[in-house]
């Protein structure tokens, strides 16, 4: 049986952290800012932690 290869797009979008979880970027960052409050926008800067429901699925890509 071949190894698993590393789902690429999924390596490049998620980081696992220390504690094991999923760390994501959020969407809507790119462009149209004058559109968005500064609250959202600031909002938007941090990173969020993936829920374990998805979590699972994610690490099989990344073969963790």
């Amino acid at each position: 049986m071949p190894k698993m290869k590393t789902h690429k797009g999924a390596a490049k979008r998620f980081k696992k952290t220390g504690s094991g979880k999923l760390k994501r970027q959020h969407a809507y960052t790119s462009h149209m800012f004058s559109h968005k409050s500064q609250k959202q926008k600031r909002k938007l800067r941090k990173s969020a932690i993936v829920p374990s429901s998805l979590a699972i699925k994610i690490k099989k890509m990344l073969n963790n």
